[in-house]
């Protein structure tokens, strides 16, 4: 079984009421992150190798540095997580908020981000790392948005978040790639969040995609969320060069830092 039929697993309510309880769906999950996660972690390399001693300090100082490059990335995206998963909790309570006709698609991402959720939170503790507590959230971010009274913002801030963590995930894709199951995880949750943010976008009447620096009748409090993603030049090719900046830079996402990342979450945690 894989990272992607987990994900989809938690996903299908079905999975949660054929022979099991929900206790022992995540008790078997997080049995198999944990074999998985520590399989894939490269542990005990002195004694598989007949080195120098300096040159098997140096080996263990590596992998202990990637080992935190790991957590710290797992920490990140767990904040990003807790932050959609509560937003699409409270939109989905919110009285008359969303129309029936859209009812169904927050629906589902909103079960995609609680087993995001889970997933962080079992991988970090296989990891032998406790997952960090979910902040309190602001999503009115002192009073600049009403998304859980106003529709229209509520899609803004749902698009500036998908956006964010699309970008963000990718940001961190070098600091996972010591543990090839992680890696492999990471990756399908970013394609998952890039389907929601094509998704939300679509729904606001823009593009599925984001051509230059522009979010696409964003306010000005999400600039920080398109910062970068004008860059039209792709390992020395310059993707403008046939057909025009706009389509250059929608061709390639722009990555996130993980302190970028964390500016942005920050504005909305209390």
């Amino acid at each position: 079984m894989n990272i992607l039929k987990l994900l989809d697993m938690l996903s299908d309510d079905k999975f949660f009421t054929a022979g099991s309880s929900r206790s022992e769906a995540i008790t078997n999950i997080y049995t198999f992150g944990k074999k998985a996660a520590i399989a894939a972690v490269p542990l005990g390399l002195g004694s598989m190798m007949t080195t120098k001693a300096e040159t098997v300090k140096q080996s263990s100082m590596a992998v202990s540095m990637a080992q935190n490059d790991l957590t710290d990335a797992l920490q990140l995206a767990l904040v990003l997580e807790y932050l959609e998963n509560e937003y699409y909790n409270i939109g989905l309570s919110a009285p008359g908020l969303i129309p029936a006709k859209d009812r169904t698609v927050f629906m589902q991402i909103s079960k995609h981000e609680s087993a995001h959720v889970s997933f962080l939170k079992n991988t970090l503790t296989s990891l032998g790392t406790t997952p960090g507590n979910k902040p309190t959230f602001d999503f009115t971010a002192k009073g600049k948005f009403s998304p859980f009274t106003d529709y229209s913002q509520f899609l803004i801030l749902a698009q500036a978040f998908e956006d964010t963590g699309v970008r963000a995930y990718k940001g961190q894709a070098g600091n996972v790639m010591s543990n090839k199951t992680v890696l492999q995880a990471a990756l399908q949750i970013h394609s998952v969040e890039a389907r929601h943010a094509s998704q939300v976008r679509r729904m606001r009447a823009n593009k599925g995609w984001i051509e230059l620096a522009d979010g696409g009748n964003m306010p000005a409090a999400t600039n920080p969320v398109y910062a970068g993603e004008d860059n039209t030049n792709q390992a020395g090719y310059n993707t403008s060069t046939t057909f025009g900046a706009a389509a250059g830079s929608a061709s390639y996402d722009e990555i996130l830092t993980g302190d970028d990342a964390k500016a942005i979450a920050s504005l909305f945690i209390v």
